[in-house]
């Protein structure tokens, strides 16, 4: 089984590329502005990349850890995501910027950097506060632990 981490990185690079994709786009048919460059297409392509990554995060990373998955759960789990990423995005923003001040670099180079950073907050968001385990899991996976140990032992 391919652990946690690794499946929040092969889902992430997915969003990054429509990260990238989407704000190459945005920036090269429809930005030219300062403002429409820079601020207003990566978040766009931002939200794009938040719907991909929630999408691989709710049926694959921590499918798991949704006891119920229903149309109330799914739109519970996606608000609450939307709300850690915007986090994320404040860190990739602050850097996306930074990086443009600094290195004088495209804003497709920028935003790519500061999605590496911004992936680790991400990742921590998703573990501790949307997909969180809830003590009920921890019981029930310590069960299934105990007992498969058992029964490989006779």
């Amino acid at each position: 089984m391919m652990p946690r981490y690794f499946k929040f990185i092969a889902s992430r690079l997915i969003g990054t590329i429509v990260d990238t994709i989407v704000i190459w786009l945005l920036t090269n048919f429809i930005f030219s502005s300062y403002l429409g460059a820079y601020i207003i297409a990566p978040t766009i392509s931002f939200e794009f990349a938040v719907l991909s990554n929630f999408l691989f995060s709710y049926f694959w990373i921590w499918s798991n850890r949704v006891a119920v998955k229903n149309y109330r759960s799914f739109f519970n789990h996606f608000l609450s995501f939307n709300i850690s990423s915007f986090f994320g995005f404040v860190v990739k923003m602050g850097f996306l910027l930074l990086f443009s001040k600094m290195l004088n670099l495209s804003v497709v180079y920028c935003n790519f950097l500061a999605l590496l950073i911004s992936g680790v907050v991400n990742f921590g968001l998703s573990e501790l506060v949307v997909f969180k385990k809830s003590p009920v899991m921890d019981s029930v996976d310590e069960k299934i632990l105990v007992r498969g140990n058992k029964s490989s032992k006779v």
